[in-house]
């Protein structure tokens, strides 16, 4: 975290080691450590990062892959284990979650404009028809999510299920309206058009994230649900959710003093991953977002995994924080 900042660190802190455990280590032990990293190398195997330095494990949508997305009984499986890499069985560091409000004001956490939206002609992800904001309350909060027995929560719901110990990454899907702009750097004016758009949904989830313990950090595709969060809550951290533009990320990270950005995978450099059209299409500007971002005191925490390869290679190469859909993904590479 940069200096004269009074924000908290928030992923990597949720589940680090004690620093002071470490402060009493010899030469001897440092020198033992070099030799084994080296010995490792010359193996042809890429070195692995000390344990205590592995990324945090940021729960996607609670674990979307393993349980049904969104819900209080997703979040309650994520949160369980223990918190860091030295852990028996490792649970979540911080859980991302979705909210947006529905048409009587209040915030639930949904990922889909339309309960019932799925691309690809898949199965819808709720058994409700309709747009989440122009759906009342009591309809939204009884559609079932993926005939899982599991129902559309509110986020305070979510947030008594989730432990104090385990962060919480908030992320601002739609404000309420189809007119917004996704994952672009704003001109003033239009920034001050759709920051009216998002300031309600900002006051109602902040007043009730500032109610809870846990850490919190605020991440969005929309740059004016990050400006009026720094407006309404400037005690909680940032992150720029990024798509198709590194430089744009990095701008809007600027402009905002954001503590972290969220790239996908596909944008860090030296991984096997780096422009692979998962996402979007590369290539990129001609930058080294994970050198750029921590040169400037950022975290950089990358969506969405599902393998416990691309866990591996994004963990050596020095990101913060993996956003994946299912546990564990670490838990081979440490064991070996």
């Amino acid at each position: 975290m940069r200096d004269g900042l009074d924000r908290r660190t928030f992923v990597k802190g949720a589940g680090a080691t004690a620093a002071g455990a470490a402060l009493g280590v010899g030469t001897a032990t440092a020198e033992k450590e070099e030799k084994e990293e080296e010995e490792e190398r010359n193996r042809g195997r890429k070195s692995r990062k000390r344990s205590e330095e592995e990324p945090a494990i940021v729960a996607h949508r609670g674990f979307a892959g393993q349980y049904p997305e969104n819900t209080v009984g997703a979040v309650e499986l994520a949160a369980r284990g223990g918190l860091g890499p030295a852990a028996a069985r490792r649970g979540a560091d911080m859980i991302e979650i979705d909210i947006m409000p529905t048409a009587d004001g209040d915030v639930v956490v949904f990922h889909d404009d339309r309960l019932s939206e799925r691309d690809g002609g898949e199965r819808g992800l709720t058994d409700a028809d309709g747009v989440v904001w122009e759906t009342p309350t009591e309809e939204v909060l009884d559609a079932e999510v993926l005939g899982s027995g599991e129902t559309v929560p509110l986020l305070t719901d979510v947030m008594d299920a989730i432990p104090t110990r385990v962060g919480v990454n908030i992320e601002f899907k739609n404000p309420g309206s189809f007119d917004v702009r996704f994952a672009e750097k704003l001109d003033e004016d239009e920034l001050a058009r759709q920051k009216e758009l998002w300031r309600p949904l900002t006051e109602r989830a902040m007043a009730i994230a500032a109610d809870y313990d846990n850490e919190i950090l605020v991440s969005s595709f929309y740059e004016a649900a990050l400006a009026t969060v720094r407006e309404v809550a400037p005690e909680v951290p940032v992150a720029p959710l990024l798509w198709d533009s590194i430089e744009d990320g990095l701008d809007i990270a600027r402009r905002y003093d954001a503590e972290a950005v969220h790239p996908p995978y596909n944008m860090i450099r030296d991984t096997p991953f780096f422009a692979d059209p998962y996402y979007t299409e590369g290539p990129w500007e001609d930058v080294d977002l994970l050198a750029v971002a921590h040169e400037e005191g950022r975290e950089v925490n990358v969506y969405t995994l599902g393998t416990w390869y691309q866990a591996q290679e994004l963990a050596a190469a020095g990101v913060d924080g993996l956003i994946a859909d299912y546990p564990g993904l670490l838990a081979f590479g440490a064991r070996r």
